[in-house]
């Protein structure tokens, strides 16, 4: 397999320089696959950190300093969005400024990371115990200060705890470890399944109900809702407690136990033969898995099933085969937003970071636990 892992790595870093080297303005968000034209969002929406992410992988990978200098550049533009009224700076200043900063020390990196989470921290609900979705999600409704999604928990607890301890404020690690329990109670279910989003009573946190942003209904799994839990859980269990250990293996063995023989999602649980698959909640999941099989030894299983998974991914970084004459590295078969008709066979910056950072770690490039 490590042939393979490093060929697709390779293709991969040469669809960043690509990226990087067009002049279009703001962040790539999601790619057509014919074309390899990125559809780009001026602010950053909630996907523009992968981005960053993305470049400060390259660094990782290749030792090349310009990859650093371009993650710089991306989190001082991201900046600007920690008054945002969104949980999802979770993802902005994560992935956009702490991943380059926990990789390569940046200090640029440092200050918009810790920008990020004081801005979130402001808008922590202490009544109820969490931080809420906020007016400005990037949902098309139900959302605001009464919202919760499980989208919201990676990058945010690992955003505030590696805060907390950056400036000596466990208030900070309170809130994440708050947070992360939060969800717990809101979106894991008894089975293992997760439900995306929830309402709460924003003055004591009474969960009122469950529902769905992205799903195909209330009650089924939406897949890349079950890969952010696996990975948000996992990321507590590291930056926060070993008490989230739990229902993160929680999480992970009902992705297991449902995953298809082909190791590729559904975009969600209950789609038919027919309908789109997710490579990019794939991605997110084996990610979540490297980082539990890190944190957790008794379980080599996880790393098997990651790796499993992952070569499986390879297959969808162009070219797919003899050929086919597309631009290489891009990464195939996502799926962003069936309901709304929005790249449903597309390649999504998210399922880029995600697959290279889970090559990175089976190489033995990155530690997976440190992110």
């Amino acid at each position: 397999m490590s042939g393979r892992w490093d060929a697709a790595s390779q293709r991969m870093l040469l669809r960043i320089d690509e990226t990087a080297a067009d002049v279009a303005t703001g962040f790539p968000n999601y790619a057509d696959t014919d074309t390899g034209e990125w559809t780009r969002s001026a602010d950053g929406f909630w996907t523009g950190g992968f981005w960053g992410g993305l470049l400060a992988l390259a660094a990782v990978d290749s030792g090349a300093r310009r990859y650093a200098r371009l993650a710089d550049d991306v989190a001082e533009r991201l900046t600007v969005r920690a008054s945002s009224d969104t949980a999802f700076r979770g993802f902005l200043f994560f992935y956009g400024a702490g991943v380059a900063h926990l990789t390569g020390k940046s200090e640029t990196t440092r200050e918009a990371a810790l920008a990020g989470a004081r801005a979130l921290a402001s808008s922590f609900n202490h009544d109820a115990g969490l931080i809420p979705l906020g007016s400005q999600a990037e949902e098309s409704d139900a959302v605001g200060a009464g919202a919760a999604n499980i989208d919201a928990v990676p990058g945010t607890v690992a955003l505030l705890a590696w805060a907390a301890r950056e400036t000596d404020r466990p208030e900070l690690a309170d809130m994440a470890r708050a947070h992360a329990q939060r969800h717990v109670e809101y979106c894991l279910r008894e089975d293992g399944s997760v439900c995306q989003s929830a309402a709460f009573d924003e003055w004591d946190g009474t969960l009122l109900r469950r529902y769905t942003h992205k799903g195909r209904s209330d009650d089924s799994t939406w897949a890349r809702a079950q890969a952010w839990a696996m990975l948000g859980f996992a990321q507590a269990a590291r930056w926060v407690g070993p008490e989230f250990a739990g229902p993160a293996t929680t999480a992970a063995d009902w992705w297991l136990d449902q995953l298809p023989a082909d190791r590729v999602a559904p975009w969600d649980f209950s789609a038919g033969p027919d309908e789109p698959r997710d490579t990019s909640a794939t991605a997110i999941a084996a990610a979540a898995l490297l980082k539990l099989a890190a944190l957790l030894p008794d379980r080599p299983r996880y790393r098997e099933h990651a790796a499993a998974m992952v070569d499986t991914l390879t297959t969808f970084v162009t070219p797919t085969g003899v050929g086919d004459h597309r631009r290489p590295g891009m990464f195939t078969g996502g799926c962003f937003d069936p309901r709304r008709g929005v790249a449903t066979d597309a390649e999504l910056v998210w399922g880029d970071y995600f697959l290279l950072e889970s090559l990175l770690a089976l190489r033995g490039v990155l530690e997976p636990a440190e992110l």
